[in-house]
């Protein structure tokens, strides 16, 4: 009866934003679509041709029953492949996933059509033909590509990171996931031909699943994650394109926006790609490192993908260590003044740079490097105090100290003294005399010199304060001695305090 029924229905298909899935006859669908659907199934319709073997075929306007196609165990290996692009063509119908109640017969079938099609392509038995590969981008097109809903756009509000949100988990995604399952083994399969399939798996392909890691699904993120890096690394011929997309969507991210869902994912894959650069370094990717990694360290949703961030940097520095010298200005550059949870961040990604750097590139960014360590270790933030005195528990970076001392003490000493006599924090106090320990015992004879020439500049300082106090208090005198006249109203105040210099 239900094909009885089928048959006496127009039967039609949506155009599709590929021109060769378009013209192609092995393809069509219909169905309700899943909330955010995409232009890959909206058009206007027209006739396609299909073979009366294969029931996936149903009219535009109304959700017909799925009727299962026969197992590939059942077909010799010449038709399997016909087979395999009816099958993908039967999953070209899209179904709303929001009410569970919904066409749960016609969903069940689709699922077990998918888990078949999954233990196919897993197999690795037949190559796999062009009109095959056609069918299967644009499977994954219908079901994958859709535009997220505005509350997928929440997630972030007014730039500042919000801890308390849930992440949103996709209704739809026990059925996304077999999808992306079987993409990813479409991909990795040695059935297929890159040559051949970089036709499909093209330009326009790989910028809408670039879009979908905006998604606010973390496990539809994860999904897209490892399939962008089997398709840069199958793809060849695409890499440069890769690359380029994903620093547009950093430059947006940085520049404009300030929210994507997707960013830390986005620098994982870049931290595999990176890992991959032969040396010498092209300028291309010294670029990315100063143009966009280095101010991904300016949003405030940094906490969000500092990890990845921080492994991309580390990675350039492994390949090339002269770049230390110019991350570290990037970094002071971008320093956060107002952010205390961002500076214990930026503390540790130094410390990170300062163990592989070497000694002639250290030399260059020492002193502006240290002024800033200076005002980190007087913080009254205790965790930035503590995260910058803990440097000194890091042989390697006590070693480029000890190497650069005169230098460095004169600049670290006066906000060591400052600590020790005034700071609130008990243990901030103890790794302040424990840093001044060190640096006495690295050379007894510097820290005497810098201690007397600090006390010199305590007393010289504590002299001006006190003129200066006096000429406040002459000027307050003098003001409380004239007349008031008309109007004017004189407000005379004794000075609490003295005014530092």
């Amino acid at each position: 009866m239900l094909r009885q029924f089928l048959s006496k229905l127009p039967r039609k298909s949506g155009k599709s934003d590929f021109p060769e899935l378009a013209r192609s006859n092995s393809c069509t669908t219909a169905g309700s679509q899943i909330h955010g659907s995409n232009s890959l199934n909206s058009g206007s319709a027209r006739p396609c041709a299909t073979k009366r073997t294969s029931s996936a075929v149903f009219p535009a306007s109304v959700v017909a029953g799925i009727e299962p196609l026969l197992p590939f165990k059942d077909v010799p290996n010449s038709e399997k492949m016909n087979l395999f692009v009816s099958k993908v063509s039967l999953c070209c119908v899209t179904f709303d996933f929001s009410d569970p109640t919904k066409n749960s017969i016609e969903k069940d079938v689709k699922k077990q059509t998918l888990l078949e099609l999954l233990d196919f392509v897993a197999s690795g038995s037949v190559r796999f033909s062009e009109p095959a590969m056609l069918a299967m981008c644009r499977m994954c097109a219908v079901n994958l590509f859709r535009v997220f809903p505005p509350n997928y756009q929440s997630s972030v509000s007014n730039g500042c990171e919000n801890d308390d949100d849930e992440p949103m988990f996709d209704a739809a995604w026990p059925h996304l996931q077999i999808v992306y399952d079987l993409l990813l083994k479409f991909i990795t399969s040695s059935s297929l031909d890159a040559k051949v399939a970089k036709k499909y798996i093209d330009h326009s392909f790989i910028l809408r699943l670039l879009d979908l890691s905006d998604s606010e699904d973390p496990r539809e993120r994860e999904c897209l994650k490892t399939i962008l890096h089997r398709v840069y690394g199958k793809f060849m011929v695409h890499r440069p394109f890769i690359r380029k997309a994903i620093s547009n969507i950093f430059y947006r991210f940085v520049f404009e926006m300030e929210r994507h869902n997707g960013i830390a994912e986005l620098l994982e894959i870049f931290g595999s790609i990176i890992s991959g650069f032969a040396l010498p370094l092209k300028e291309e990717h010294k670029i990315f490192l100063w143009r966009v990694l280095i101010p991904l360290h300016k949003p405030k949703t940094l906490g969000v993908y500092f990890q990845q961030l921080c492994y991309c940097v580390t990675q350039f520095i492994e390949k090339e260590p002269k770049l230390s010298s110019s991350v570290i200005r990037g970094l002071l550059k971008y320093w956060p003044i107002t952010n205390s949870q961002k500076e214990v961040m930026f503390l540790g990604e130094l410390e990170e740079i300062l163990e592989a750097i070497n000694m002639m590139e250290f030399q260059k960014v020492m002193v502006p490097l240290f002024w800033r360590i200076r005002c980190c270790v007087n913080s009254f933030h205790f965790q930035v105090a503590e995260r910058a005195l803990f440097f000194w528990n890091n042989d390697q970076i006590v070693n480029l100290i000890a190497h650069n001392r005169h230098v460095i003490l004169p600049i670290i000493l006066p906000a060591l003294e400052k600590n020790a006599q005034n700071h609130w924090n008990q243990s901030v106090v103890n790794l302040t005399l424990n840093v001044r320990k060190l640096f006495m015992e690295m050379d007894d004879g510097l820290f005497i010199s810098c201690h007397t020439h600090f006390k010199e500049e305590e007393a010289k300082l504590s002299i001006l304060a006190e003129k200066r106090k006096e000429a406040w208090g002459r000027l307050e005198n003098a003001a409380s001695l004239q007349p008031i006249t008309g109007n004017t109203a004189v407000l005379v105040t004794p000075l609490a305090t003295s005014i530092p210099g």
